[in-house]
């Protein structure tokens, strides 16, 4: 039997070569032929809710079978990681995998109550073996200063700070793979 990804995608238009859609055909490339990929369709990614996303994602995991590997992109890494940290989930995770994630609560851009993680996010994990953090330093969207504000709470985490590969992975994420291939 395969092993199950469940992949959130990032926030914003979602079609051919936009958002995460790049990333995610590298992904089936890579690891279809070993992994059930669940790449579930998040609502309104346009004007994205968290309210709307943790109903989604309640969904997803009720109906998992099984151990999951997860991957959240850019806003799909920070609501996975504060949905876990808030919610009840039954669920065996493996690896939990954060790709380019915005720390929300930052000054400015990066200020909404609604996706930001509670001050003590990291005591209410529940029980992840591995945890990745992977961020382009030229990322233009969510800048790198977001990586070092995760690996500071999450001090167990594998960082990967990663060259020239922008926000949106567009030739892929082979330290990714290579993760999850090496669990």
């Amino acid at each position: 039997m395969k092993k199950q990804i469940l992949f959130i995608h990032s926030a914003g238009p979602q079609g051919e070569h936009e958002g995460s859609s790049d990333f995610i055909v590298y992904l089936q490339d890579k690891l279809n032929a070993e992994y059930n990929l669940i790449i579930p369709e998040m609502p309104n990614p346009e004007n994205p809710e968290y309210t709307a996303w943790k109903e989604q994602l309640n969904k997803e995991f009720a109906a998992l079978e099984g151990e999951v590997i997860l991957i959240g992109h850019s806003l799909g890494g920070s609501v996975l990681l504060k949905y876990l940290s808030e919610e009840d989930c039954q669920v065996k995770i493996s690896s939990l995998h954060s790709v380019a994630a915005p720390y929300w609560g930052k000054n400015g851009f990066w200020e909404s109550e609604e996706f930001t993680l509670s001050e003590n996010f990291v005591a209410m994990l529940p029980p992840i073996p591995q945890v990745f953090f992977y961020h382009s330093r030229d990322d233009e969207v969510v800048s790198f200063d977001h990586f070092k504000d995760y690996t500071k709470k999450l001090l167990t985490a594998t960082p990967r700070a990663i060259e020239s590969r922008g926000h949106l992975f567009y030739n892929g994420l082979p330290e990714l793979v290579n993760d999850i291939k090496g669990l």
